[in-house]
């Protein structure tokens, strides 16, 4: 409360700094809002979203495998009795990125094999399709690492007919997710 003239000069200088406060986070609010707005009204925020994912998986994948996905080439094949993941480097003087990825893929192999499949998670900020069933059947599913001359495979094989159709949708997602080319069917 004010008790005198010079009091209530300063009360009245308080109360309308507090009310242009208010007035300055509404505004921000409402402009925030706006702007948010605007941005799903964007004609390319899809495609600036894909972009921005993209960037994600392989800023993740380099960080979660041990070597850059721009020197390797990655595939992911459909077979009859599962699937194979492929990795080898681009350039076959590069025994660095030759080394990790055949200790990556190792590491695959026991993770997967555990029911661990936190590295395709981490990498695509999700759980891939197929995760939870491949996690349900794991003692229906082998996983193996295979030596290639400028890489490594992880050979995946099942004879459950559910757990093959998990690792189908797992393999399809990473072909769509890595944007490999790979046949799908």
């Amino acid at each position: 409360r004010c008790l005198s003239d010079w009091s209530s000069d300063v009360c009245s200088s308080d109360l309308e700094e507090k009310n242009m406060g208010i007035m300055i986070a509404l505004s921000l609010l409402w402009g925030m809002q706006l702007a948010a707005q605007d941005m799903q009204s964007c004609p390319m925020h899809k495609e600036h979203m894909k972009e921005q994912h993209q960037a994600d998986v392989e800023k993740h994948g380099d960080e979660a495998m041990g070597f850059p996905h721009d020197a390797t080439t990655h595939h992911f094949r459909f077979l009859p009795d599962g699937g194979a993941i492929e990795v080898t480097v681009n350039d076959a003087k590069d025994v660095d990125d030759l080394s990790a990825i055949r200790m990556h893929l190792k590491h695959i192999v026991m993770m997967f094999s555990n029911g661990d499949f936190s590295i395709p998670m981490f990498v695509h900020s999700q759980t891939p399709p197929g995760v939870t069933e491949m996690k349900e059947k794991r003692s229906a599913i082998a996983y193996s690492f295979e030596a290639l001359p400028n890489g490594g495979k992880v050979r995946i094989k099942t004879l459950d007919h559910d757990a093959l159709n998990a690792i189908h949708d797992f393999m399809n997602f990473q072909i769509e997710d890595h944007h490999t080319g790979d046949k799908t069917d």
